[in-house]
């Protein structure tokens, strides 16, 4: 919880990460670019009071985790999103079993989500259900610039794809976050376009599509998109810290999510550990639009609450005080916003 001025803000980070990226987990060079790369975003985007040095960014474990989330961050719940990577380490990039395993032991704190890889095929598909069985997890987080053997990405319109999209449906996982914007070393660009999350979201109405890092720097494709499919919503990771070193740039892009598809569909996220929640919540809730930018709305207290925190409770059934909580907003004035407004819903 964060207070502030006689305002209280529940806190949900949706996206974080327990990450191993220690030499003697790194299976090549790429795995050395790879949170290189995520190094070069922490320090170049964060204060200067909030930068780590480059070794203890390597590892945190979940110790750190939980004071830099709840004891120091002000969060009320986290939920993770692992990206596998076992292209580039020994072991995988994020830590599944330890953070499923303090999930576990802290589930009012924590929930955990999985991943998957279509092009695991049948065998990949019979290991979503043993998994499955065995953590019972609402969502997952697919990386769909992940290297496979030869192959350098998917589409999320894949038939495999969809065949796991089918399976997630039969098991009740809803929520499908997806990596879609900022490449990262050495991954493809291309891989990353949010292009594909429109043919998905038209096709399974009934599962929800968030869309992590809100397509930058596809920022408008994702708004053309997610205004038109009421099932698409937009994560803030890695657009946050903008605030602190592009900050008109930061208003352009929430000005932008705003307007196209309100408030209720988007959700905070700090991608611990590229940055943690402390002071982003902190920035986020002084945060306002510069008067100059008259296309843009000013940002409202109750959009800030919703932001930071019920919308991604209320996707996830959290546990929110009743007192703070806050009624969904009127439509926006584009695009359908209710699942049965949507085309292909409506027709079935």
């Amino acid at each position: 919880m964060y207070s502030k001025d006689g305002e209280n803000y529940f806190i949900v980070d949706a996206h974080i990460a327990l990450w191993d990226a220690r030499p003697e987990n790194q299976r090549n060079i790429h795995g050395k670019q790879f949170i290189d790369c995520f190094y070069d975003y922490h320090r170049n985007l964060s204060p200067e009071s909030e930068q780590w040095t480059y070794d203890e960014y390597l590892y945190q474990g979940g110790e750190r985790l939980m004071k830099d989330l709840f004891t120091d961050g002000y969060v009320d719940h986290a939920i993770f999103q692992p990206a596998y990577l076992g292209e580039f380490y020994h072991r995988g990039f994020g830590q599944t079993e330890e953070a499923y395993g303090l999930a576990a032991a802290n589930p009012d704190r924590l929930t955990y989500n999985h991943c998957f890889d279509p092009r695991q095929g049948e065998a990949g598909l019979d290991q979503l259900r043993a998994d499955h069985e065995r953590m019972g997890f609402q969502g997952v987080k697919l990386y769909t610039a992940e290297w496979h053997g030869e192959s350098r990405g998917y589409k999320l319109s894949d038939p495999w794809t969809y065949r796991y999209f089918e399976e997630c449906r039969k098991l009740g996982i809803r929520n499908i976050h997806v990596h879609k914007g900022p490449t990262i070393r050495p991954l493809d660009r291309d891989a990353f376009d949010v292009s594909d999350v429109d043919h998905a979201a038209s096709d399974f109405t009934d599962l929800n599509f968030i869309v992590e890092h809100v397509g930058l720097p596809r920022l408008e494709d994702f708004c053309w998109i997610a205004t038109q499919e009421p099932n698409v919503h937009g994560g803030l990771a890695v657009a946050m810290p903008f605030m602190h070193s592009r900050p008109r740039y930061f208003a352009q892009i929430i000005g932008e999510l705003i307007y196209w598809i309100g408030e209720d569909r988007i959700q905070f996220s700090s991608d611990y550990a590229l940055w943690t929640p402390r002071w982003l919540v902190e920035r986020f809730v002084d945060f306002q639009i510069p008067e100059d930018m008259t296309e843009y709305a000013q940002l409202t207290t109750a959009q800030k609450k919703k932001i930071l925190g019920l919308n991604a409770a209320k996707m996830y059934g959290i546990p929110v005080p009743a007192e703070l909580q806050i009624p969904d907003a009127a439509e926006t004035a584009t695009g359908p916003r209710q699942p049965e407004r949507a085309d292909l819903a409506s027709a079935r």
